[in-house]
């Protein structure tokens, strides 16, 4: 079936849905929580797209000759300012300054590239690796899918955050380990949600054509059944990364993710425990900047969804 055209319903009764990716584009132009989401998701990757160009270009140039406090000492005297609309703070500092005088909003901004980049890419290995174990799973059945589906599972039955933890202590404490630890822990998701749709699609007229025509199983699995049973991996995809965001900023705040001095939003909670009370907002911007990137995805997620699977449509 080309992409785009339009699909008959089962019976006389029920009204033709169109599918295919224009519907999707034109479906998620429609709905007002996915174009927000988009919109917010969109300004989110820019900001994370200059600090990585700050970070790469001009090794953190433009941060420390515009926002970072030129000291890095706990006694330096605009440590813990207030943010700029509360008596005794400064515009110099809009958001404040943390206790060691570097300034909050620059560190939330910067906090940016860290989250958007391990949300993207631990969502990547467990997509792509779940999309693999399922799609033979499901293609193949049998013994194959017998073995490959117990080991998600298995997997799967291990708690989310013991099976990262552990995967940290045996490779390491480091964001980058952290990053590969939830992405390996979230391919049974995908796993399992690709796998139920396989076991349908294998079964259509086209794929039976393809075995007939002398078409080779991989080049089926990749060119047929794949492409026709993505379409939820793509929307689980999508939630997961706000998921995923909140998980490594999770193990960012108990040691395991991200450490200092990196501007990462969990980590910037950590350090702030102590100051909670007397300073409050040394924790509220992180936590305002989580919030929003995770309704972010949310958004979009729960928009794309109802676009991709017109069962679910009113």
């Amino acid at each position: 079936m080309a992409i785009g055209e339009r699909q008959e319903a089962g019976s006389d009764d029920v009204e033709t849905r169109a599918v295919g990716w224009r519907h999707t584009v034109k479906a998620v132009r429609e709905d007002t929580t996915a174009r927000l989401g988009l919109y917010l998701i969109g300004g989110l990757t820019l900001l994370a797209a200059f600090t990585w160009f700050d970070y790469l270009v001009f090794d953190y140039a433009i941060a420390e000759t515009v926002w970072y406090h030129p000291e890095n000492d706990p006694d330096v005297v605009d440590s813990l300012l207030p943010p700029a609309f509360v008596d005794g703070g400064t515009w110099a500092h809009p958001l404040g300054t943390d206790h060691r005088g570097r300034d909050l909003l620059v560190r939330v901004i910067y906090g940016t590239r860290i989250s958007i980049t391990v949300g993207f890419l631990s969502t990547a290995i467990g997509m792509i690796g779940g999309t693999a174990v399922g799609a033979i799973a499901g293609y193949y059945g049998g013994l194959v899918d017998d073995i490959l589906m117990r080991l998600a599972e298995t997997i799967y039955a291990i708690p989310f955050l013991v099976l990262v933890i552990a995967f940290m202590a045996a490779f390491g404490r480091s964001i980058t380990y952290a990053m590969v630890g939830v992405g390996v822990a979230v391919i049974p998701v995908f796993a399992r949600l690709i796998r139920s749709r396989v076991v349908t699609v294998r079964e259509m007229t086209y794929i039976s054509a393809a075995r007939a025509a002398g078409v080779k199983n991989r080049w089926i699995i990749i060119r047929h059944i794949i492409p026709n049973s993505f379409a939820p991996v793509i929307v689980q995809g999508t939630l997961q990364i706000g998921i995923s965001i909140l998980i490594i900023a999770g193990l960012s705040f108990l040691g395991y993710g991200a450490q200092p001095p990196t501007p990462d939003w969990g980590q910037m909670l950590s350090e702030s425990r102590g100051y909670m009370l007397p300073q409050p907002w040394f924790s509220i911007w992180p936590g305002i900047a989580i919030l929003f990137t995770v309704m972010a995805f949310n958004l979009f997620g729960d928009g794309l969804q109802d676009a991709v699977d017109p069962q679910l449509e009113d």
